[in-house]
């Protein structure tokens, strides 16, 4: 691959994570705005429910991951089309990943940590990768920056480690009478 192949596949890749950034990120608050309101009653409950069961968003965020690894492995898209599948793929990232916390606990609560400490992380990892220098690029300061980074991570797994046994002493009823009145 020629130097000018490698530049021009490196903007590809910084832009299309700009496109997951954005979508990701908007996509999260946008739901967790709605799922705000809809719990205070706000707006009308228009969650899915069938046979009684809550369809939780983070289901249809899987079914779009499926969709979108299906439709990049299988068509290879370029240009606008693998634009648009950046677009889907964030918003797919940020529905999974808002009730990432399920994940952990079955049947826990929409609100734990779990899933804002994950939403943060994987902003963090796609904002490096659409704004951080190429690491043959690096100088000096980026590689103070990556160390320092590295640190912080390893500092942050562990308090999102402990912050399962605060979030359950501290806010764990609060969070459980929320639920208890919102809508089914």
């Amino acid at each position: 691959m020629s130097v000018q192949n490698k530049q021009e596949h490196l903007q590809t890749i910084t832009h299309l994570a700009r496109i997951v950034l954005v979508t990701f990120l908007l996509t999260f608050m946008l739901a967790r705005t709605l799922v705000f309101l809809i719990i205070f009653r706000t707006i009308p409950d228009f969650f899915l429910h069938i046979k009684g069961t809550h369809v939780h968003h983070l289901n249809y965020g899987i079914f779009l991951l499926s969709a979108v690894g299906a439709y990049l492995l299988f068509w290879k898209p370029v240009g606008k089309s693998r634009r648009i599948a950046a677009g889907i793929y964030g918003i797919a990232m940020a529905l999974t990943f808002d009730e990432f916390g399920m994940w952990i606990h079955l049947g826990g609560s929409y609100w734990q940590r779990a899933s804002w400490d994950a939403v943060v992380v994987i902003s963090g990892a796609l904002a490096l990768i659409a704004f951080s220098a190429s690491i043959r690029r690096f100088r000096p300061r980026h590689w103070l920056t990556a160390i320092i980074l590295a640190m912080v991570m390893i500092i942050f797994v562990a308090l999102f480690v402990r912050s399962f046994k605060y979030t359950g002493e501290k806010l764990g009823q609060k969070l459980k009478k929320i639920e208890s009145v919102s809508p089914k």
